[in-house]
């Protein structure tokens, strides 16, 4: 029986959750801008606590792998790796945007496709297409969102979109009469919990030395503010 920590920091949320043997014993999460490195052990120190276990109990890590905000992503995998070698237990990735599929709003689309959407800039989101049962259609990708943006799946299917991501696309692709859209669903370590479990049995771990978060695109810095 598998006891994980599961760390999601992709976004705006810093969200903890534990699993045992797959099923989420506690959760707790902040959406408060990006706060995490503040609040991170805090939240984990809280779970730990409502699930009575100490962090010698824990059998691995999993941590939401991107892609998402770069500064989210680094403080997330770096408390990941972290434990895990200071712990010695193994590490485990869970896909950002396949995880954030499994919300249990999206219960009442069981035939649709889901299309699960990570603001980027501007127009721009990172997305990937999966079906019913949570399986990749199309892999993540960074995608300039306009009217023809999913043609290919909205020609033959209805398609819900949700996530932080979707609200700003809205207006372009409600033109399609397949296109639906499921509010209030973000990142949550909660959703992480069955993927990570499933992941454990398997053994599908990370090498804690060299993984490293799943940016899609290149980190790029702002310009420094002249000083006054």
């Amino acid at each position: 029986m598998a006891k994980i920590l599961n760390i999601e920091t992709s976004t705006t949320v810093c969200s903890i959750a534990i699993g045992v043997d797959g099923e989420t014993v506690s959760v707790n999460e902040i959406n408060d801008g990006y706060s995490h490195a503040e609040e991170i052990e805090g939240l984990i120190s809280k779970s730990l606590k409502e699930a009575n276990l100490k962090m010698t109990d824990l059998d691995a890590i999993s941590v939401s792998k991107g892609p998402g905000s770069y500064t989210g992503l680094r403080i997330g995998v770096s408390i990941a790796k972290g434990l895990c070698f200071g712990l010695k237990i193994p590490l485990i990735s869970v896909p950002t945007l396949e995880s954030l599929a499994f919300h249990p709003k999206l219960e009442k689309y069981p035939n649709e496709l889901r299309v699960p959407m990570l603001d980027a800039r501007r127009m721009e989101v990172y997305s990937c297409v999966l079906n019913a049962k949570n399986e990749l259609v199309a892999q993540t990708e960074a995608v300039v969102v306009d009217e023809k943006s999913y043609l290919e799946y909205l020609r033959n299917n209805d398609v819900v979109f949700f996530g932080p991501g979707m609200d700003k696309c809205k207006e372009q692709l409600s033109i399609h009469q397949g296109a639906k859209f499921q509010v209030d669903i973000m990142p949550s370590a909660q959703q992480m919990v069955s993927v990570s479990e499933e992941k454990h049995q398997n053994e599908n771990w990370e090498d804690v030395a060299y993984f490293e978060p799943f940016y899609l695109k290149d980190f790029v810095a702002g310009k420094p503010k002249k000083l006054l």
